[in-house]
This record gives C-alpha cells, structure tokens and sequence, in this order.
C-alpha cells in the first residue's frame, strides 16, 4: 500500500466521522448514518490495501520479487 492510498483512506474516514458527528448534534440521522457508512468504506479499502500488499510482497518473495 502506498502513503498516499493510506492517506486518502485516513481522510476519507476523518470526513466520514465529522459527517456521523454533525448527524448526531443537527438530529439528521439520514446524515449520521452515512457518515457511518463512509467510515465502513475507508476502513475497507484500508484492509484491502493492506491484504494486497501483503500478498504482493508474499508472490514476490516466493518469485524473486523486482531482481532483474
């Protein structure tokens, strides 16, 4: 995974919790839960990212990764 997927994962999941946070205080569940929602997606693609990388670097050890 790169820093700047990470990044964009952590930002994506900040946004998402201001919009759960400014849900609960206006009283707009509709709000609130897509916030919640949004968190869910980032925390997702976070764990993919993670799961790829790992592979990536598992096939690349087994194969000789990047040797040339």
């Amino acid at each position: 995974m790169s820093l700047g997927e990470n990044i964009g994962n952590r930002a994506e999941e900040l946004a998402g919790k201001a919009k759960e946070v400014l849900g609960k205080v206006t009283g707009d569940s509709r709000t609130e839960a897509e916030g919640q929602g949004q968190q869910l997606k980032a925390k997702g693609k976070d764990a993919l990212d993670n799961v790829t990388g790992k592979v990536s670097g598992f096939v690349d050890g087994v194969t000789g990764g990047d040797k040339q």
